[in-house]
This record gives C-alpha cells, structure tokens and sequence, in this order.
C-alpha cells in the first residue's frame, strides 16, 4: 500500500490517499453562512489538483456555532444548495468530496484571523454555549459571557447535527466528518479541562464521551449505509500539568466509536486552552498519535507538518495511518498530489486540459 492506492471505505472509493485538511476560509459574505464563489475555487482548485478526498472547512450546524461571522453554515436548505454546485464540481474531476458539520461551543462569537482575532461584543457578535458558564480565557480581552448548555438545549443540538449531515448528503458530499477536536463544542464535553458537569453528560469519561456518541449514533442513523462516517478529534489537550484528555483516552473513545458506526478518526491535537504546551512541531510531529488512537481497532488519518510527498507516502507505506491529511501544503500547492505522483513515479491525476503542461 502508498499514498495512490485507492483509499475503499463503504460505498466510496477515493482515488488517492492524499486529504485536503477542512481549513476556515472566513470568507462567508453578510454573516449568513453562505458558500461563495471563494469556497468554490478554493475547494475546487484542490480538487483539480488531484487530491482523493477534499474536505470543507468547519461548516455550522445552528448560526451560533459559527467560529466567526464570516463563516460556512449548513443550518438550511439555501446553505446545502449554496454547496451542492462546489460538491458536483469536485466530483467532476475526481476527487471525493466531504463536508465537516462543527459548532464551535465557547470559543464562538470571534473576529476572524485576518481581522485580529478576539471576542466580538455587541450586536454583530452572540453568547457562545458551552458544557458550563465558563468562558473561553482570552489573554487580553473582555471574555463573552456563556450559556451553559442544558438537557433539552443538547437535545436540539443533537438534531441540528443531523438534519445537516442529511441536508450535507442530499447536497453531494460524499463523506460526513463530526468535528470534535480544537477546543471546540464537542471536545469541550470529552475534556476534563472545560466539561465540569455533574450532570449524565459530565464526570467521568463515559459521561463526558456521552455527547459524542450520541451525535455519532444520530448521524450514523440518517445518512445512508454506504457514507463513510469519519470524527475528527484532538488526541491530546497538551496539558500535562492537570486533568486533561490524553492520547490513552482517544484510543480508548476510538474503540467505542467504531461499533458506532465511525469509519475512521481524523486525528488533530490540542486547542483546548491557551495554556496548551504545545510540543516541537516538526515534520509529522502528531503521526505518533494517529499510530495509538489506531490501537482502538479503526482506520486514522494523521495531520501535523505533512508538506513532502515522500513523507506523505512513507505515512502511508509503513503502515502508520490510512488517510496523509495535508492542510497548509496544500495552501500553498493546490497541485500537491499531482507533484506528489509525478515525484513518487505513480500516475499522476492531471486534468485532461492540463495535460500538455505536464
């Protein structure tokens, strides 16, 4: 097996092994989550440029779990109908296309990167949610007060996961991922760091993994059998120094997921707190942890300084993750797997109307 071995999961067969990572774009216009021409290209281009699976930015379930105001939402039919020409587009030329429901939990309510990222108070911004009222810890600015999230608040949550997950599968898009890494809702119930309930959805791991696996059996159950069903999770809260979420309890979720129905674990790290001690980000510095969740018995993809084609394809040939999830690479090199084939001696996945520049 290499990276242009045919990556099969239920119904779906994408061409490669090479996934563009979901990276925020903030580039929705008039705050209403709707895809752009923006998002087209720029999910389009990587998926001329040979990528087998391309996968969407953090898309919102409920307006409130949008990061910033500038960005993509899936909580109505006139979003899945903004996407579903970008979803035809990538499949047109080859590549799997795939969505990534998310609620950004406390750390909602944001000014986007470009525009000095911090909380937005007033009428342009909102209250955040989260598994209690503590808010997210800004270093230099005014916190947002936060809603703390009850049984029934959960319970239209969990349907708001899954009438996107339907409305992502009617648009075109081929793979489903939860998000439940970066700090964000989801992982905000899994960690001990900032899920303090006492309730049936805090304490200990079962309780805390709860949520989760609620959303998993929701989604599992609306989109068809044959749609691969992938979760993306910090595998590491990078906090050491207190209770925190470890590589040992990823491995550990990750073998309660599959029966669950979950195909694969897309496996990120940290976000959870500004405190994160956050390790030397060298080359491939987190396939280590996709290596370990593994041992939870279901396929992984890994991220983490994937920029080489080499070392994209040793990922693969050594057995240490199924799916090579290349994100800033990829931002500067829309055409990373066709380099990658050309450099690798495999066929490379050129377009018909490139073909006599290559």
């Amino acid at each position: 097996m290499h990276l242009f071995t045919p990556f099969e999961c239920r119904d779906v067969t994408a061409r490669n092994r090479v996934m563009v990572s979901p990276m925020c774009q903030y580039s929705c216009e008039a705050a209403d989550g709707l895809a752009t021409e923006w998002h087209r290209v720029h999910l389009g281009s990587r998926a001329t440029g040979g990528a087998g699976i391309v996968m969407t930015e953090a898309t919102a379930v409920t307006p409130r779990g949008r990061i910033s105001p500038e960005d993509l939402g899936i909580w109505s039919d006139d979003h899945a109908e903004a996407l579903a020409p970008i979803a035809e587009f990538m499949k047109s030329q080859g590549a799997t296309p795939a969505i990534q429901p998310a609620h950004a939990g406390r750390k909602a309510s944001t000014r986007r990167p470009a525009d000095g990222y911090g909380p937005i108070h007033g009428d342009r911004g909102w209250t955040p949610v989260g598994p209690t009222e503590t808010p997210w810890p800004y270093n230099d600015e005014e916190p947002l007060e936060t809603q703390r999230l009850e049984t029934d608040d959960i319970a239209e949550l969990i349907d708001a996961w899954t009438a996107a997950a339907e409305r992502a599968v009617a648009a075109g898009f081929e793979i489903v991922e939860i998000h439940a890494a970066h700090g964000y809702l989801l992982h905000e119930f899994l960690s001990p760091v900032t899920n303090t309930r006492e309730d049936a959805y805090g304490g200990d791991f079962e309780s805390r993994t709860r949520l989760l696996r609620e959303v998993v059996t929701a989604v599992r159950e609306t989109i068809p059998d044959g749609t691969p069903l992938f979760v993306r999770i910090s595998a590491t809260d990078w906090l050491p120094d207190r209770e925190s979420w470890t590589v040992s309890d990823s491995a550990r979720l990750a073998s309660d997921l599959e029966p669950l129905g979950v195909d694969l674990i897309d496996v990120s790290a940290g976000a959870i707190h500004p405190d994160q001690q956050v390790p030397d980000t060298g080359p491939h510095y987190q396939v280590p942890y996709a290596e370990q969740v593994a041992e939870g018995g279901v396929p992984v993809g890994t991220v983490g300084g994937i920029t080489t084609p080499e070392g994209a394809d040793a990922i693969i040939s050594n057995g240490r993750a199924d799916l090579a999830i290349v994100g800033r690479e990829h931002l500067r090199d829309p055409y990373f797997a066709i380099r990658a084939a050309q450099e690798l001696g495999q066929e490379a996945p050129v377009p018909r109307q490139y073909t006599r520049g290559f």
